[in-house]
């Protein structure tokens, strides 16, 4: 194919879409799909063809909207309408009474308006409203016109120029800068050049990447495409965890679909440029995370990290330089290079430009996937998008970054969701994963819950980590059974700093954080734990069920 032939195909597309007065589009994600969505969209498709309407209603299947926990979800375009908790039965009602009379049932639409209103959806703007599996969706929604013009109208320097100059950080945790990294590995002389999106995602309660996977998989594919383009690789892979069977189904047929359209392969678009991808599943251990064990995964070794440097631009698979961007990062390129790195600039924050996804979970009355500027503050996201505290409780903390994130507290809520903002505090970005905790929370118990992960997820291979985490660990218990005492507040603190600075990598470097926090922000509890033998939510002095399977 050429590049007239996928915009023909965009604008056959666009008019056939176009013929249509209505679409409805059911989401077919793994949070729906339980709930029963592929029977649900069967009883659209009889509705529309019991009430006539065929030609003038489409029915889809697509990803996700974000609105995860009121599934099934239903998104009728035009105007936006979603129904929450569709029932096959309420699908006829929607049929009879929305498409063919005209009115939307709003006892059963989605009730809380503000989620959407403070979202600036850029990496999630398909969503819920193309069919991933359908390559044409994409390409009539713009999809690969970001990819004709790196491969017709710009050099690889700069493609890298245009990224550099939208200031896009790694959404992958680390925050660093995007076009720098390109530039590390594009300027390596050696002929073999690899790039890796990284789809391993092991937070508990995280789930932006899994979604953007099977929402809008060719958004990924094309940053890859166009990530490998400026840095002169031929040959990448996309990381995915094997628990994530939707996903790798969707990328697999994404890729397929894309090989037959000359977008992946030999002299892609008849440029003379050549790319490959394939599909690598991970085993699902959290520390496949970092870079560098993922590089060992992908060779076939177990996912443990090595020291660096060498870093992965100058030696990364089988020695070889090699990108590696998280997929939000790469689902970003596409519309950088489209509206230019200036445009994506202005976003955000001088410091962080663009937007980040985030999984906000927790007791919050409006759970889902949500993508902000960054900038927001934390006190916008819970109580206006997440719509406040589930039941009416009290707001006690916050943890931001995962299971290695920190906890903050109420007076921190109207800190700017950045990079350095969220350091500083005791936090980091992470993978994106936002849980709230209400007054009913232990926050001794919740750092001993998430240091309890990271003890699990530890590959054991450094010292300060497979020792240092079990030690807190352990303290951690021995207060939260009353055996506490007052000198193990400065010995956590300091076995924290230790494993924090001495670790390996990332997981260890970062373990620490909801230990470090807690006690920075709710010392009293501690306090109250050791010396009254009092918990102040009423959670301790007894075994907890986790630790009496441990033991």
């Amino acid at each position: 194919m050429k590049p007239e032939d996928i915009l023909r195909t965009a604008r056959e597309e666009a008019e056939k879409q176009g013929f249509y007065k209505y679409r409805i589009n059911i989401c077919c994600s793994s949070g729906c799909l339980p709930f029963g969505a592929l029977n649900l969209l069967k009883a659209f498709e009889n509705a529309v063809k019991e009430f006539g309407v065929e030609s003038e209603c489409k029915v889809a299947r697509t990803g996700c909207p974000g609105t995860c926990s009121v599934g099934p979800v239903v998104l009728v375009e035009p105007g936006g309408y979603i129904y929450q908790n569709v029932t096959p039965e309420k699908a006829r009602e929607i049929v009879k009474s929305h498409i063919v009379a005209g009115i939307p049932v709003k006892e059963y639409l989605y009730a809380n308006e503000a989620f959407f209103k403070k979202q600036l959806r850029l990496v999630l703007r398909n969503a819920g409203k193309i069919n991933p599996m359908r390559i044409e969706d994409y390409i009539a929604a713009g999809g690969y016109q970001a990819l004709i013009k790196c491969l017709t109208k710009m050099t690889p320097k700069e493609v890298i120029d245009e990224v550099i100059a939208s200031g896009l950080r790694g959404r992958g945790g680390a925050g660093f800068p995007t076009g720098q990294k390109w530039n590390f590995v594009a300027r390596e002389k050696n002929a073999l050049k690899y790039v890796v999106a990284n789809l391993d995602e092991g937070d508990p309660g995280v789930f932006a990447n899994r979604t953007l996977a099977e929402a809008d998989p060719h958004s990924i594919i094309e940053g890859t495409i166009i990530s490998a383009y400026a840095v002169g690789a031929e040959y990448g892979y996309i990381y995915v965890r094997a628990e994530y069977p939707l996903a790798v189904n969707t990328l697999r047929e994404a890729l397929k679909q894309a090989k037959a359209m000359n977008l992946i392969g030999k002299n892609i678009l008849e440029s003379g440029f050549n790319f490959n991808i394939e599909l690598r599943l991970g085993a699902g251990a959290f520390i496949a995370g970092e870079e560098t064990g993922i590089l060992a995964s992908i060779e076939g070794r177990r996912a443990t990290p090595r020291p660096r440097p060498p870093y992965p631009a100058t030696s990364g698979l089988w020695g070889k330089p090699t990108l590696i961007n998280n997929v939000e990062t790469l689902a970003n390129v596409p519309l950088i290079i489209l509206n230019g790195g200036d445009w994506f600039a202005k976003i955000g924050t001088p410091k962080c430009a663009g937007t980040k996804c985030f999984s906000l979970t927790g007791k919050v009355n409006n759970p889902g996937l949500i993508e902000v500027p960054m900038g927001i503050t934390l006190r916008e996201v819970i109580f206006e998008i997440g719509g406040g505290i589930l039941g009416g409780r009290k707001f006690k903390a916050l943890l931001v970054g995962g299971p290695s994130g920190g906890c903050l507290p109420e007076s921190m809520l109207d800190l700017p969701i950045d990079y350095e903002s969220l350091t500083k505090a005791g936090a980091i970005m992470g993978s994106g994963g936002i849980v709230v905790i209400d007054d009913t929370a232990c926050m001794v118990d919740t750092a001993w819950f998430f240091t309890d992960f990271c003890v699990d997820e530890s590959c054991g291979r450094c010292v300060p980590c497979r020792v240092g985490l079990l030690k807190i660990r352990n303290i951690l218990e021995r207060i939260m059974k009353g055996e506490g005492k007052m000198d193990d507040i400065d010995l956590l603190e300091e076995l924290g700093v230790y494993v924090r600075d001495a670790s390996l990598c990332g997981l260890g470097q970062t373990a620490p954080n909801p230990t470090l926090t807690t006690l920075r922000y709710f010392r009293d509890e501690y306090v109250a734990h050791i010396s009254e033998k009092r918990c102040p939510a009423g959670k301790c002095f007894k075994e907890p069920a986790s630790m009496e399977v441990k033991e």
